[in-house]
């Protein structure tokens, strides 16, 4: 039996509950379903017992259910405002069944549920005009930089799972993955002051407002782009920046970088005007997470090739902003699938100590067969060492993000 501790505010009142309630021995309390009237009740078997506990196992064995129910209500295409309150009915519970992480700031919470992260950016990106918008946005950007700082390699998993995995809400995943790359290369690599980085991961998250429903159906889209899709994407660059001037939005890194995170520079980040940069920087992880997710239209790009595109510049050269996104992600980034020189298949769980030897879990034996028991892999020793990257079409299994996101701590 694997138990971890609940916080007991966490626990329902009149709801029946998702798992066994436990003491910390393993003793059962409260069986699946029991619905607990008093929050006294609770006190009590918080006092006797020293504390309440849930089998992790059972906690797996719910959250594939709900997820299950929600991805249901995704592939029906139910109002978002019904999913989201779906999710957040038992995002806390979800949060409470995950091992403690470092505290969070007030108000963010310990670890996101993924989904609800994407419901509820998906919601607020395709609707810029309504109220509390720009505040959204920031609370957004505010956990997504926290997570970026305390718990770099696990989200960056989480991201480029989800983006793998699926191709609802496309623009929120997308735009939350370019977020976070920025995030880390400006912060661990460029060094940029603290201001400079908000203003990128801020552009980063709104760059493609202008387009968001638009790029959610795209990405669903089989048939090629339509001459009318490709005047709207031709223009969203514009159309995004001028939305935002008309919201409030004073900050010329953050407009201009909107304004121009589709052009082309290369060379050094010092000869181009600041708006440059920011825009140089986004554009490389907004062409990265572009070719490595899934798309109706065409399959996922491997790590490797995703990554060229991020390091190299127009001229094929190695320029600043690709050393740095090297620097920041690796040539095989979490979440992404390696080939180890074992035969075996990997997902990759963290950075390593250079671009080339990361730590990774296999999850396929040199048959293709899926293992018995995920083994972590130290990429270092030459028995295990990265051969190539592996496409997620060529990887038939599907991994559990919450058992991954336990191997990466």
């Amino acid at each position: 039996m694997n138990l971890f501790s609940l916080n007991a505010a966490s626990i329902p009142l009149n709801t029946p509950l998702p798992f066994a309630l436990r003491a910390p021995t393993g003793v059962l309390l409260a069986h699946k379903g029991f619905v607990i009237t008093s929050r006294a009740q609770v006190d009590e078997w918080m006092t006797r017992n020293g504390g309440l506990c849930l089998d992790w196992a059972e906690s797996q064995a719910y959250e594939r259910a709900y997820r299950g129910r929600l991805d249901a209500l995704v592939r029906e295409n139910r109002p978002l405002g019904q999913i989201a309150n779906m999710q957040i009915e038992a995002g806390a519970l979800m949060d409470a069944s995950r091992p403690a992480a470092a505290s969070a700031p007030p108000g963010i919470p310990v670890w996101p549920d993924w989904k609800e992260m994407q419901v509820r950016a998906t919601a607020i990106l395709r609707h810029p005009n309504e109220p509390g918008f720009l505040d959204k946005v920031g609370r957004l950007h505010e956990e997504l930089m926290h997570w970026a700082r305390t718990r770099p390699d696990a989200v960056l998993f989480a991201l480029i799972h989800t983006a793998l995995r699926s191709m609802h809400m496309y623009s929120a995943t997308h735009a939350m993955l370019v977020c976070v790359m920025c995030d880390i290369a400006a912060r661990q690599v460029l060094q940029w002051p603290e201001a400079k980085i908000v203003s990128l991961g801020r552009a980063a998250l709104t760059m493609n407002i202008s387009m968001t429903e638009m790029q959610d159906h795209l990405a669903l889209q089989a048939e090629p782009t339509s001459e009318w899709q490709l005047a709207v994407i031709g223009q969203h660059a514009q159309r995004s920046r001028d939305i935002l001037a008309s919201l409030g939005v004073d900050d010329p890194l953050w407009l201009g970088a909107i304004e121009q995170h589709h052009t082309k520079d290369t060379g050094s980040l010092a000869s181009l005007e600041p708006a440059r940069r920011v825009a140089q920087v986004i554009e490389r992880a907004d062409v990265f997470s572009a070719r490595m997710s899934m798309r109706n239209s065409r399959e996922s790009l491997s790590s490797t090739m995703a990554m060229q595109a991020s390091y190299l510049d127009h001229h094929n050269k190695v320029d600043e902003v690709g050393s740095a996104m090297i620097k920041a992600l690796g040539l095989y980034p979490p979440g992404s699938f390696v080939r180890l020189a074992s035969g075996e298949v990997a997902a990759v769980l963290q950075r390593g100590a250079n671009a080339t030897s990361p730590r990774v879990a296999a999850v396929l034996n040199r048959e293709g067969m899926p293992l018995g028991v995920t083994a972590v892999r130290d990429t270092a020793q030459p028995a295990y060492k990265v051969v190539a990257s592996v496409a997620r079409h060529d990887v038939r299994i599907e991994l559990q993000l919450t058992q991954m996101l336990q191997l990466i701590g």
